[in-house]
C-alpha cells in the first residue's frame, strides 16, 4: 500500500444560510492519504510537521495551523487561535474522493458539511 502527500480542497456545502453552498468558505489540507484515499494515521503522526490546514473565509486566508490525531478516530485542525479550531467528524473513516462529504465540528459544537472539491498529488 502506497502512502501519498496529497492536496484537499474542501468548500462549504449546501446547507442554511447557504443554499448553494460556498466555495470561498473551507480548507485547505495537506495530508498522507493511503491508496484508498484514507487518513494514513501512522505516516501522518511521522509526518506531522507536513500535515497542514489552512481555514479561508470570503476567499482570504483566515488561520493556518496543523492537522493532527488526538485519541480513537479524533482528528483536530489545530490552529495558533483555539478558538478557530475544527474536529473531523469520523475523519479516519472518511474516503477523500472529489465529490464525497466530509463534516467539520467547529469550537462551538456547531457541524458543518463540506464538499471535497479536489484531491491532488504533491
Amino acid at each position: 500500500m502506497t502512502t501519498q502527500a496529497r492536496h484537499i480542497r474542501l468548500e462549504l456545502a449546501r446547507e442554511p444560510g447557504h443554499p448553494q453552498g460556498d466555495a470561498d468558505t473551507g480548507y485547505d489540507i495537506v495530508a498522507f492519504l493511503d491508496d484508498t484515499g484514507r487518513l494514513n494515521l501512522e505516516t501522518c503522526r511521522a509526518e506531522v510537521a507536513r500535515c497542514r490546514v489552512r481555514r479561508f473565509v470570503d476567499g482570504q486566508t483566515a488561520a493556518v495551523g496543523q492537522l493532527r490525531h488526538t485519541t480513537g478516530d479524533r482528528w483536530l485542525l489545530d490552529f495558533p487561535d483555539d478558538a478557530q479550531d475544527a474536529t473531523g467528524f469520523h475523519l479516519g473513516d472518511e474516503t477523500f474522493v472529489t465529490g464525497e462529504y466530509v463534516s467539520m465540528i467547529d469550537h462551538d459544537g456547531t457541524a458543518h458539511t463540506y464538499v471535497v472539491k479536489r484531491v491532488e498529488e504533491i
